[in-house]
């Protein structure tokens, strides 16, 4: 059991599920960290809210607080709560918390540490701009497409392959407190989450890459268990990394961690039909571009699904352990 540590910081960069789910094991051996969030989320409930009420969107933020959070049960289930009829149907609580927030404070920022204050955050949760920003991407037919939620769709259900990724406005400026806890970072970790529109949107924000070259932290990749529909179809994991290298710069990336435990037959298949398939990897390939790799069994299923995670636990005793 590796003993919780005060004398490092782990700056985590994602957003979506993935994010959340690494920091739940995190917190359990520092408080020194930070979850640097992307922000082109415009989907769903969130998407409704930066509409409307022309603020950036609360969701991934919303589920990071929680993962951070030191609060009763009750609490959980209450903030993540989603109407289900009326004119609030759809809406979560938690992003209608964080809306009210924002509305009194004036600032999403204080909306944020308001909240986190409220649930005994340990850590920080930041949004990597307060720009209201589009994720804009390029497929490998010339077509454009403008927002998160219609790229992912156009991936999926037209299997469009994305070709270039960027922010509108280009280059935003970044939230600086995102920047000040790169700068003081001893572990850097990316992902794990949709490559174009969870972790990559973090590095199109003006200063994230150079603030990381510059800390010259332990930087992570922790791999997706399975590739994306049309996101990533037929993605190894090199592709994955050239794919963020794009954007962060080569040589910047020290370790990967990579799931080596076999998923069970019958919930390999239903993802099979979906067309998602594992991401496969030659270690002697990514060991020569000077990554080490480091296999891991981090599979986990979530109780009465079909779905694949990582297991928290395990991952965050890794990346614990690697300094």
């Amino acid at each position: 059991m590796i003993n919780y540590r005060d004398d490092i910081n782990i700056v985590a960069l994602g957003g979506g599920t993935g994010l959340s789910t690494m920091l739940r094991g995190l917190k359990k051996y520092t408080e020194n960290l930070s979850a640097v969030v992307t922000v082109a989320d415009n989907g769903g409930s969130s998407g409704i809210l930066r509409r409307e009420m022309n603020m950036l969107p609360p969701g991934d933020i919303r589920n990071c607080i929680l993962a951070l959070a030191e609060t009763e049960p009750i609490m959980e289930k209450v903030f993540q709560y989603r109407f289900t009829e009326g004119s609030l149907k759809g809406q979560n609580l938690g992003n209608l918390f964080l809306a009210a927030l924002n509305g009194i404070f004036g600032s999403f920022e204080q909306a944020i540490e308001q909240t986190s204050e409220v649930f005994a955050v340990k850590g920080k949760v930041l949004p990597v701009t307060t720009r209201n920003v589009q994720l804009c991407a390029l497929y490998d037919d010339n077509s454009i497409m403008v927002g998160e939620s219609e790229i992912v769709q156009a991936c999926k259900n037209e299997r469009k392959h994305i070709k270039d990724i960027w922010l509108e406005p280009k280059n935003p400026k970044p939230h600086g407190k995102a920047i000040e806890a790169i700068e003081q970072a001893d572990i850097v970790v990316l992902g794990p989450g949709s490559l174009y529109t969870s972790i990559i949107p973090n590095l199109l924000v003006r200063g994230i890459p150079e603030a990381i070259k510059k800390s010259n932290p332990k930087v992570i990749y922790v791999s997706n268990i399975m590739t994306q529909p049309g996101e990533t179809d037929n993605y190894n994991l090199m592709n994955h990394i050239k794919a963020i290298e794009k954007y962060l710069g080569e040589g910047i990336i020290d370790y990967v961690i990579a799931n080596n435990q076999l998923i069970p037959d019958e919930i390999l298949e239903l993802y099979l039909e979906d067309g998602a398939k594992p991401v496969e990897y030659e270690k002697n390939i990514l060991n020569d571009k000077g990554i080490e790799v480091i296999e891991v069994p981090l599979l986990k299923i979530l109780d009465d699904t079909t779905l694949i995670r990582h297991n928290s636990d395990k991952l965050a005793e890794v990346i614990i352990s690697i300094l």
